[in-house]
C-alpha cells in the first residue's frame, strides 16, 4: 500500500528548498504550498538575490501560488515552511486566507507568535515538523556566516 503525502513529506519539500537558500547564500529558509496533495509552489529566501527585504520564502511562495490558482486567496492550501514565519509574512498570509500553515522550527525572538502576530480567523497552525532539521541548517548558516566575518 502506498503511504499518503504527510506534513512530513511536505515538511522534506521545504527543506529542500531551504537548501538550495543555503547553497545560494542566502539564509536558508524554505516553503512549498500545498493543495489537494499537490505541490503548486516551491521557494526560498530571496532578499539577497535579489536586494529586496519583502523576498522571504514564504512571500515568494504566496505570490507563485497565487499565479498557479489565478487569483489571490490561498482558501484550501497548505503553506509548510521550515521557520515560523515573520510578522510580515504572517501578515500577508492572513490575507491570502491560507487554510493552515504548517512550520519546522519556531523563531523564538522574531516570529508570528512572539510577536502576536494576527492571522486569519480561519488559519489553522502547526509547528514542530522536522524542528530539529530546519533548526540545525539555520544554526549551521549563522556559525559559517560569523566565522567568514
Amino acid at each position: 500500500m502506498i503511504k499518503p503525502y504527510d506534513d512530513t513529506y511536505f515538511m522534506k519539500r521545504a527543506l529542500q528548498e531551504a537548501e538550495a537558500a543555503y547553497e545560494k547564500g542566502e539564509v536558508p529558509i524554505g516553503a512549498v504550498v500545498v493543495v489537494d496533495n499537490q505541490i503548486i509552489a516551491r521557494a526560498h529566501n530571496l532578499t539577497e538575490t535579489l536586494n529586496d527585504v519583502t523576498a522571504h520564502a514564504e512571500m515568494q511562495a504566496i505570490t507563485a501560488a497565487a499565479n498557479y490558482l489565478g487569483g489571490k486567496y490561498l482558501v484550501g492550501c497548505t503553506l509548510y515552511v521550515t521557520i515560523e514565519p515573520c510578522q510580515m509574512c504572517a501578515g500577508a498570509l492572513a490575507w491570502s486566507q491560507i487554510s493552515k500553515i504548517v512550520y519546522g522550527a519556531r523563531d523564538t525572538q522574531r516570529g508570528c507568535i512572539k510577536m502576536k502576530t494576527k492571522l486569519h480567523p480561519k488559519t489553522k497552525m502547526k509547528g514542530g515538523i522536522q524542528e530539529e532539521e530546519a533548526a540545525t541548517l539555520l544554526k549551521k548558516f549563522f556559525i559559517e556566516k560569523r566565522n567568514l566575518n
